[in-house]
């Protein structure tokens, strides 16, 4: 009969998919993003019975591009398929280079490999990379459907509930149908209907930020010859990232064999919402692209507004940057539903974690139900929330402080320290493994549990988040009244780097 595993065996159950004896326990998934599609596949793995409810007729699969970190990479190692197909997308000897807005080179082409190593880091093992949010989605689409998951869609979840007496937790659709399971993992995003529930909602706040977003196929580029050769690949066919800082704004691209991607921070226009469906006119862009403060004397490069003329109609999306205080809870009073990925807390793109975050918290809670078996599912989700609530507070505020570096860009201080041109990517971020500190901790931390001690008092085991750091409630508010006095983000102490 399935059982709990003890503080002797849990550290030797990292196994490949089919290596599992059935645990019993039903999980059922709300949502088919990153964290929802993830632990799907990582609680088939744990052999856990999986049920998902999407909420549209198919799994979205669009987008442009975002930061995938080691971290939540590594548990593909169980995975072959993914393992492989993870390899063939992946931007192999990718290239980087970084301007000014106004198009002065500030540092010249150099492979990613030896930009990481000038940080000090080691390039073969790298921090994680950029990967194009379609093929990512449908590699994770792919292994779902082979795993023969059943997925219902057209699902629109309208409510949440949990029934501590027979241990379920469930939720209701917009038709009225009930569905029930041992433990419900909701990961249906910013907005989700399980906050009513858990008691963790926050009003999302006008950042007055906003991004201008397009991926299209790279023949459009043929348009005009001066943009091709510009924006051209690096010998052998190599992809590379460019990145251009200017006074509050910045913006980057990729340029692939297949694809080119652009993307650009910038002031609300009235025209923003919330959306990867609100699609504008280049008009609206390059007018805006005049228009930003501080442009008077210095305009963007004119090769970046020939980019973006380049871009078909209906593709560029103007995608509203709204802020949101760390959410107080991500679980039910009796822990039968419980919310992972941006269901739990959101991310501002520059902070290249939301991605990374949402997978590792798939992978820990399919981990810790694994290990504390159907008799402990309370038990496990909170130990998964001990070891991934202060972490993500951590990781979002790091994203605040990644957006003021780039948004506020020192060229005096860039010249004299390149590192000071990209986003802060700390070890103690991309070095993580969350399945392995869940197998090394997860008793331990039911020990402090049930000692009554606070997670921010912990001691037993080895942080996952920034050695020395004491965890505070922190709140927008703080952080935007000391970016209106022109303060740094006190981000507090520890070793942050």
């Amino acid at each position: 009969m399935p059982h709990a595993l003890t503080s002797r065996d849990s550290t030797m159950e990292s196994k490949p998919v089919g290596s599992y004896e059935s645990t019993r326990i039903d999980v059922l998934i709300i949502g088919t993003g990153l964290a929802g599609l993830v632990a799907a596949l990582e609680c088939v793995r744990k052999g856990h019975n999986v049920k998902v409810l999407e909420r549209n007729a198919t799994i979205n699969t669009a987008g442009d591009m975002y930061f995938m970190g080691l971290s939540a990479t590594r548990f593909m190692k169980h995975w072959p398929d993914l393992m492989d197909e993870y390899t063939r997308i992946s931007l192999h000897n990718a290239w980087i280079e970084t301007f000014k807005h106004s198009g002065e080179v500030i540092i010249t082409p150099k492979k990613v490999a030896d930009r990481l190593r000038a940080q000090g880091l080691d390039p073969d093992t790298p921090p994680g990379e950029f990967q194009m949010r379609p093929l990512v989605y449908k590699m994770f689409v792919t292994q779902v459907e082979k795993l023969g998951v059943k997925v219902e869609f057209n699902r629109r979840v309208v409510d949440y509930f949990e029934d501590e007496q027979t241990g379920k937790g469930g939720c209701v659709t917009d038709d009225g149908q009930r569905y029930e399971a041992d433990v419900v993992i909701a990961a249906d995003g910013v907005g989700s209907k399980s906050q009513k529930l858990v008691g963790g909602q926050v009003r999302a706040r006008p950042s007055g930020r906003a991004m201008w977003r397009a991926a299209y196929p790279i023949e459009n580029l043929d348009k005009d010859p001066e943009v091709k050769e510009f924006f051209k690949l690096m010998p052998n066919q190599e992809p590379i990232v460019r990145t251009w800082l200017g006074p509050s704004t910045y913006a980057l691209t990729l340029t692939r064999e297949d694809v080119m991607v652009w993307i650009m921070n910038h002031d609300v226009t009235g025209s923003e919402k919330e959306s990867w469906n609100n699609t504008i006119d280049q008009e609206e862009v390059l007018k805006g692209m005049d228009e930003m403060p501080g442009m008077e004397k210095n305009k963007w490069a004119p090769i970046f507004k020939k980019l973006v003329k380049t871009t078909p109609p209906n593709t560029i999306v103007n995608f509203e940057l709204l802020w949101r205080n760390p959410q107080p809870s991500w679980t039910s009073p009796g822990a039968r539903v419980v919310q992972i990925g941006d269901a739990a807390h959101s991310y501002l793109p520059a902070s290249g974690n939301g991605a990374t975050q949402a997978i590792e918290d798939a992978i820990s809670i399919a981990s810790c139900l694994q290990i504390g078996g159907k008799e402990n599912i309370p038990q496990s989700v909170r130990t998964h929330i001990r070891f991934r609530f202060i972490r993500n507070s951590c990781a979002q505020k790091l994203g605040f402080s990644n957006a003021e570096l780039l948004q506020d860009t020192d060229w005096d201080k860039v010249k004299l320290d390149p590192r000071r041109a990209a986003p802060k990517l700390p070890k103690w971020v991309w070095s993580h493994d969350p399945e392995a500190y869940a197998y090394e901790n997860y008793w331990k931390a039911v020990e402090s549990i049930k000692k009554g001690i606070k997670m921010e008092d912990e001691t037993s085991f080895e942080p996952n988040y920034p050695k020395g750091y004491q965890y505070e409630p922190w709140s927008i508010e703080k952080i935007m009244e000391d970016m209106r006095a022109g303060k740094p983000i006190d981000l507090g102490p520890g070793d942050w780097e």
